[in-house]
């Protein structure tokens, strides 16, 4: 019963198998063979004497076990780990499906034939045709280049080096594809790990490939197609084939008998007669002679190798060397010989690969984004990553791309490259410990972290990152022995992680915690995801989750809300796990309340996720009577109709949030109370209500006392959102220059405050109010800097922001006379508001209706503003309807001027609608266009006593746009 070692195929020595039976065929001995491969625990010696062995525990050997048993005398069988990995080395039979005791599903099995020749270790392990070629033009072009040279007599040879899965196997792969109308005869020597002192073993092997030696040859047999192939190559037959026969390990002694020499004499007889078969062929024909991963090749091969360099300068042969780049290769100084090494990839190149591998069909960005991180640009590991994804059955296929239906488990790393990681790590002997006890800090970790959890002195444990360093399995991020420490690949660190036993996993992370707390808090402080990882990695999941509520809450006031969102809802993940207690019941509530927070920014105040998270958290303070913690999720649940536009609802919350802040007289509470209300009484077009409650919280609020309230209820600071709300009542209610001062204010605080979120906000909504009174924007500069900084980086920002800072900056190009890229700004920003979020899009439609008009798209403009009046009819948002019913009429006038009575009828709605809310500024605008109307039907006296009036009401603002052209026209009327 066989278990499948990584390093190893072990499935060569199958004819030993044959061999058992000739033992004694009359007792009809036979044997069977299980193949399985995968992980085992190897635990206590169990047994006594010679029996005594350790005892292997795990599904690997219980799989090996059962391959066994379906297996027939003199047979071996082989399950889908092993078939993957023996690529095609083997000639199998599919013996099909079987189900298997102790395993849920049927299991495919086959039996192994014979083994099959292969040229070179990267064909073995490719069963099925190559990804196309990615991102290597300029290195294919070059080795063509020298190709080309050679074929011209002028020999060349190309040093190839590159780190492990760069893809140097694939090039010379490519470059054999191309040059294959050229060359009768391809040369192609594979070097092997475990055939390091093996004399020439790459030549063995690629001769006995050459000559088709089959199982059954006999000696006699073999030196026949020995002397045909010479034949067709050597002049002295006699003493090649010698010297073959004896490298061949073939019985030549009365065939062909080797002359009496040394046996440094006979390796320079052997080299040289390897070298000049390779000139003898170059007579006939250009040579393409490959030698594949020199970093393996033995000393012999090395020296073959040598020979050959410093003969073809004046021979049409191209030698092609590949190796790692750990290898040093010893010949240099030669004109003839050109150094190429292979880079990874850039973040481009690789998401190229994975759409090749995925056949051109794109797959999820979460998906696609982990690809990316964890193969760091090595082409093999993203080709193999992605396959094993692909294939894993997370993904499903949609059309013309992938679909995640569900959340993605833990993607692994394919065994392909994880058997050479480990074996790698394996020929470090102890070292590897050291390797694993680092994997469990990260990929990146700190001498001294690893120094207070590793058992290892200061002596060892330096021996061992030096070994690790040589074997290019670690780096240094600088220069000083106890600095910082980086693993080459994120797949090293899995690989070394992967291999430990899950207590020693949760054993280390639990000591790793507590030196972080105890010795480098500072890290604690600024990272506690940090913490959190690695309690929860050690099981201690209540900690961990504490320390989820930590990290959500400090990445909330780094306006960090994607990783907010990722360690929140870790935590809730968590949080299932643990008994239903109140304290159990405090912690969710923690992380709702802060999943609400981050979900109004990210998704919007009017979204799903913030109102499931809201209400979850009121129901959680409900529980327990939390009025303090009550507070905040009403006020986060009253944002949700708000933005809906269910502005009745939000004020029965609203009215409910000054109840509780009155009864408990918390300042911070009021000033909140009245946020909500303000807010609320505005967009209903409520404006002297709305103006005191600004009044009064302005009245409340201090910067320095208040100066979180902008992260724990939604995003924006109270102070700037009341002055800037009261800017905005004040020009509704007919008090111009009072609203810009109020504005001024605004910004002020905000540059005050210093933090760059507050300085956005106060640039996209102290935008409003130029927008309001027509006029170009003030603070023009800021805007265009943070629509800039929306289009790099917008996870930065949520949807309702970008909406608004594209709307604002497009009306402010309409009124410079920019109307076409104006326009299209206006149509982006409303194309960026949420669907949810009713709120303030009556007023966006108003705005691209009115740049429409501008442009004479009057039927589309028209069609907006129905769209906008249906929006009031869902909503109660009314704050802006009288503006709405007045360009309705100016529109339709515009179009048909005939329609003198029904543009009446909105010019007179217009104005009840601001007379009822108080708001002056609309109702001059709505009588001075009746009042033009009036004119045109020359009711001048009419027209002169509607105007007047409310003209001789404003006490202010008499440069404004809309006073001036009210006095012009009160002017002409009189």
């Amino acid at each position: 019963k066989g278990s499948y070692s990584p390093s190893h195929t072990g499935l060569e020595n199958t004819g030993q198998v044959n061999s058992v039976a000739k033992l004694r065929q009359e007792l009809d001995l036979g044997v069977r063979v299980g193949f399985a491969t995968g992980p085992v625990v190897v635990g206590d010696l169990i047994g006594e004497g010679a029996s005594q062995e350790s005892a292997v525990v795990g599904e690997t050997p219980n799989l090996a076990a059962r391959l066994q048993d379906l297996a027939i005398k003199n047979t071996v069988v082989i399950g889908p780990g092993t078939h993957a990995l023996t690529g095609r080395r083997f000639e199998f039979e599919d013996l099909g499906t079987s189900l298997l005791k102790g395993f849920a599903e049927p299991v495919q099995a086959w039996r192994v034939i014979a083994p099959v020749a292969a040229e070179s270790r990267f064909d073995a392990t490719r069963r099925v045709g190559l990804t196309p070629l990615v991102g290597r033009e300029h290195e294919i072009g070059l080795l063509l280049e020298r190709w080309e040279q050679s074929k011209e007599g002028d020999g060349q040879v190309i040093l190839l080096s590159g780190e492990a899965g760069i893809g140097k196997s694939r090039i010379t792969d490519a470059l054999r594809e191309r040059a294959v109308g050229d060359v009768l005869v391809q040369l192609r020597y594979q070097c092997s790990p475990y055939h390091r002192n093996s004399a020439l073993h790459p030549v063995i092997e690629h001769l006995e490939r050459a000559l088709l030696f089959d199982s059954g040859d006999t000696s006699e047999t073999k030196l026949d197609k020995l002397e045909a192939l010479l034949t067709e190559r050597a002049s002295d037959v006699g003493t090649v084939a010698a010297l073959f026969a004896s490298l061949l390990s073939i019985p030549s002694k009365e065939r062909y008998p080797l002359t009496e020499v040394s046996p440094e004499q006979r390796k320079g007889q052997t080299l040289e007669a390897l070298v000049t078969q390779v000139e003898g062929l170059s007579h006939h024909y250009p040579v393409l002679l490959i030698f594949e991963d020199a970093h393996w090749a033995d000393p012999t091969s090395l020296e073959f190798l040598e020979l050959m360099v410093s003969r073809v300068q004046a021979l049409p042969v191209l030698v092609v060397i590949t190796y790692r780049s750990e290898f040093a290769p010893p010949w240099t100084g030669f004109n003839h010989l050109t150094t190429l090494t292979l880079n990874r990839f850039t973040r481009s190149l690789a998401v190229a690969l994975v759409e090749k591998v995925a056949g051109g069909k794109p797959l999820p960005d979460e998906v696609l984004g982990q690809i990316i991180e964890k193969t760091d640009g090595v082409p093999v590991f993203v080709e193999e990553l992605t396959k094993t994804i692909l294939e894993s059955g997370q993904l499903t296929e949609e059309y013309d791309r992938y679909v995640a239906p569900g959340p993605l488990q833990d993607m692994t790393i394919p065994a392909t490259l994880h058997d050479s990681l480990m074996a790698r790590l394996d020929r470090l002997g102890t070292v590897k410990e050291v390797a694993q006890t680092a994997s469990t800090i990260g990929r990146e970790f700190d001498y001294h972290l690893l120094e207070a959890i590793s058992p290892l002195s200061f002596v060892e444990l330096h021996n061992a990152l030096d070994q690790l360093i040589d074997a290019e399995l670690v780096f240094r991020r600088d220069q000083s022995q106890e600095g910082s420490y980086i693993f080459k690949h994120a797949l090293v660190q899995n690989a070394a992680y992967g291999s430990l036993l899950k207590s020693t996993r949760q054993r280390l992370h639990g000591r790793i915690a507590e030196t972080l707390l105890d010795r480098f808090p500072e890290q604690v402080e600024t990272k506690p995801e940090l913490l959190a990882h690695h309690y929860n990695a050690a099981g201690l999941t209540e900690k961990a989750i504490d320390y989820w509520v930590k990290a959500g809450e400090i990445a909330i006031t780094r306006f960090a809300i994607t990783e907010a969102l990722t360690h929140l809802h870790t935590g809730l993940e968590l949080l299932i796990t643990l008994p239903d207690t109140l304290e159990r019941a405090k912690k969710e509530l923690a992380l709702q309340s802060m999943l609400g927070v981050a979900s109004v920014v990210k998704a919007g105040a009017g979204s799903a996720e913030a109102e499931q998270a809201y209400s979850r958290a009121r129901d959680l303070c409900q529980q327990f009577d939390d009025t303090s913690s009550m507070f905040p999720v009403l006020w986060g649940l009253w944002r949700v109709p708000m933005a809906r536009g269910e502005l009745q609802s939000a004020k029965g919350l609203a009215d409910q949030l000054l109840d509780v802040a009155e009864r408990t007289q918390d300042p911070s509470f009021l000033l909140e109370a009245h946020h909500s209300q303000w807010s609320t009484r505005f967009w209903l077009g409520e404006l002297n209500e709305a103006r005191q409650h600004t009044d009064v919280g302005i009245q409340l609020y201090d910067p320095e006392k208040h100066g979180t309230h902008a992260y724990i209820y939604g995003g924006h600071d109270p102070g700037l959102c009341g002055l800037f709300f009261r800017a905005w009542t004040l020009w509704l209610l007919g008090y111009p220059e009072t609203a810009l001062e109020s504005n001024r204010r605004a910004f002020e605080l905000a540059h005050q405050l210093s933090k760059q979120t507050l300085k956005n906000y106060a640039a996209i909504w102290g935008s409003l109010l130029s927008t309001l009174r027509s006029e170009p924007l003030s603070e023009r500069d800021d805007l265009i800097r943070y629509t800039t900084s929306f289009e790099s980086n917008r996870s930065v920002f949520g949807l309702s922001d970008q909406c608004g800072a594209h709307v604002y900056r497009g009306s402010d190009l309409v009124r410079r006379g920019e109307l076409d890229e104006g326009i299209a700004l206006l149509r982006k920003g409303l194309s960026l508001q949420p669907e949810a979020e009713l709120r303030l899009r009556p007023y966006y439609l108003y705005l691209l209706a009115e740049a429409l008009s501008e442009a004479g798209e009057t039927n589309e403009a028209l069609g907006l503003l129905q769209q906008a009046v249906n929006v009031l009819r869902k909503s109660d948002e009314s704050w802006w309807e009288s503006a709405i019913h007045r360009l309705t009429g100016e529109m339709l006038l515009v179009q048909n001027p005939g329609v003198e009575e029904q543009t009446e009828a909105l010019f007179m709605q217009a104005i009840d609608i601001a007379q009822t809310q108080n708001a002056k500024s609309l109702e001059l605008r709505a009588v001075t266009s009746l009042a033009r109307l009036w004119r045109d039907q020359e009711k001048t006296d009419e027209a002169h006593q509607l105007l007047a009036p409310i003209f001789n009401w404003f006490t202010e603002g008499f440069e404004t746009t809309d006073l001036r052209e009210a006095k012009t026209l009160l002017d002409e009327l009189a």
